[in-house]
């Protein structure tokens, strides 16, 4: 399993278009092959962060779904809304404490 998280800062007046789009889209991007688990972050202390965190059953899977045509038009809609250039991490998790 991979864990994705994505680390993106937006211009203030942005903010709430993404919350809409990550809204409209959100099932769609849980419900991608090897999607397992999606979740948005928001930083405390500054409302213009915010962080996706999603689970993949692969890399590949999460590879397959960026070369989407999907992924692909959602993105060029988002990218110019962020205020610095998106920051992700692909992490293999090691241990869980329930």
């Amino acid at each position: 399993m991979l864990v994705r998280i994505v680390k993106m800062v937006f211009y203030r007046q942005n903010v709430d278009v993404f919350l809409e789009s990550f809204e409209n889209n959100k099932t769609r991007i849980r419900s991608s092959n090897g999607c397992t688990f999606l979740e948005l972050y928001r930083d405390k202390n500054n409302p213009n962060i915010l962080f996706t965190y999603s689970y993949w059953d692969s890399d590949a899977q999460l590879q397959e779904y960026r070369q989407s045509k999907e992924f692909k038009a959602l993105w060029k809609t988002l990218k110019p809304l962020f205020s610095s250039r998106p920051e992700a991490w692909s992490l293999d998790r090691l241990e869980t404490l329930d």
